[in-house]
């Protein structure tokens, strides 16, 4: 079983790991082709492509050119403690033990426009590059098309032997997935909040409590999907009557 979560756009690299073990990422080689392409962009370009600030822009411009292939701990941190968005607060991997970490090795994916497809413990350094991008590069419109069958491949070598997906992820990311050709099948948690009169996704909480699913899931150790209807965390609970057999709908409120 796999679980995918998106990255996030906020990093936390100064702070220290407290793990030693690390991997690097499987599509170095993809993610350095996209970094040099980033590198020849003017900082007004940057601003179109991704729709962010002159002040964001020259950030990320300074992030291209210090980025590298294969770095050191001392430069780069692992992917599950690097993130800092709301999912990642959810997940809590600092709070981790190294047991935890092994079988997020195993079991965890994060989808990502810069690399691809992270393992927990793949060193990254500080990027910006959201899979809906319309980067074109040579003849590729997007990332999607860049990162073709890639994404989907790796997955399939990944998954165990019960083949079944758990996403976590938002549509942008697991839009990335070739879902005919994946050898799984895809449960997809849908967290609501009842919310003036009828219950909705509100998208911060439910990025959250993708993260603390995530936790759940590697803390117990779980193998077997069924046991994560069990979830009850942040207070959401499961709810057979509106769920179907790949949309499993938490309610909470």
């Amino acid at each position: 079983m796999l679980v995918l979560l998106s990255p996030a756009k906020s990093f936390d690299l100064e702070t220290p790991s407290q793990h030693d073990q690390f991997s690097l990422p499987v599509f170095s080689k993809e993610s350095a082709l996209l970094i040099k392409k980033m590198g020849t962009f003017s900082s007004k370009k940057l601003q179109e492509l991704m729709g962010i600030s002159y002040d964001l822009a020259m950030m990320n411009i300074d992030r291209y050119k210090n980025w590298k292939p294969n770095p050191e701990l001392s430069h780069a941190k692992q992917a599950i403690l690097a993130f800092n968005g709301e999912v990642y607060r959810g997940l809590n991997a600092k709070e981790m033990n190294e047991n935890d970490l092994e079988f997020g090795q195993t079991h965890l994916r994060i989808l990502s426009g810069l690399y691809g497809v992270l393992r927990p413990l793949d060193l990254i350094q500080a990027h910006r590059l959201e899979m809906g991008t319309k980067l074109k590069y040579y003849s590729y419109n997007n990332l999607y098309q860049f990162w073709g069958e890639k994404i989907t491949n790796q997955l399939n070598e990944d998954l165990s032997e019960s083949n079944y997906v758990i996403n976590l992820a938002s549509n942008e990311y697991f839009k990335s997935i070739k879902k005919t050709k994946l050898k799984a099948e895809v449960i997809t948690p849908i967290f609501k909040d009842f919310s003036k009169g009828s219950y909705k996704t509100i998208m911060t909480y439910a990025k959250n409590a993708r993260g603390v699913m995530a936790n759940y899931i590697i803390k117990r150790k779980i193998n077997d999907p069924e046991t994560i209807k069990n979830f009850d965390g942040n207070g959401y609970l499961f709810d057979d009557e509106t769920s179907d057999d790949l949309n499993w709908i938490y309610k909470r409120g």
